[in-house]
């Protein structure tokens, strides 16, 4: 097969001189060849480097590929973790609040402890980027409130919230939920002047 390359190499050269052979002699055919063979030699060389190259690319995207999928299926499976971690001990203290309850018949200190509940699961929320959105006695948003009723209330203004039914909140500014609320309507007279 070489001497075939070799043969077929030689009969180019002596068809197109001048192509191939600048500078040699019709007689230097040994010379030629020996410079073609080293040029291939010197290609197969490159190509197999760059497919040395290509194969280490691939696997290395194949790798990436794996590894991002196992990072998607860790943040799915544990993405969650932090918000527990800050849940937990709201659960430690409703158990020990439902351990004293059977043994206690102080109201006081029970709203006490209902209270302190509710700003350990505020504090837990805000930690998480949860805000609660004013409601009452503001100006009507349909941006973060959701309208339920429409009240006529002397001591509110037009399209002011009267009542809150539901707490709105919002997560890194984002709206979780809107605020259910009754919205103040003028009477027909005084709206029309």
């Amino acid at each position: 097969m070489v001497k075939k390359l070799k043969k077929d190499a030689i009969q180019d050269i002596r068809e197109y001189p001048e192509t191939y052979a600048e500078g040699y002699g019709a007689g230097d055919d040994k010379m030629i060849i020996e410079t073609l063979t080293q040029k291939l030699q010197d290609k197969e060389k490159e190509a197999a480097e760059n497919y040395d190259k290509y194969v280490r690319a691939v696997a290395e995207m194949e790798n990436y590929k794996k590894r991002a999928a196992r990072d998607r299926a860790d943040s799915l499976k544990f993405g969650q973790e932090n918000l527990i971690k800050d849940i937990l001990p709201l659960m430690d203290s409703l158990d020990r609040a439902m351990a004293h309850a059977g043994k206690s018949n102080d109201f006081e200190a029970f709203k006490e402890g209902l209270q302190l509940l509710q700003n350990q699961f505020s504090g837990c929320l805000g930690k998480q980027g949860v805000e609660q959105i004013e409601a009452a006695g503001r100006d009507f948003d349909p941006n973060v409130h959701e309208a339920v009723l429409q009240v006529e209330s002397p001591d509110h203004g037009h399209n002011q919230v009267v009542q809150e039914f539901e707490k709105g909140y919002l997560l890194n500014g984002r709206l979780l939920r809107p605020s259910k609320v009754s919205v103040c309507l003028l009477p027909e007279k005084e709206n029309a002047q």
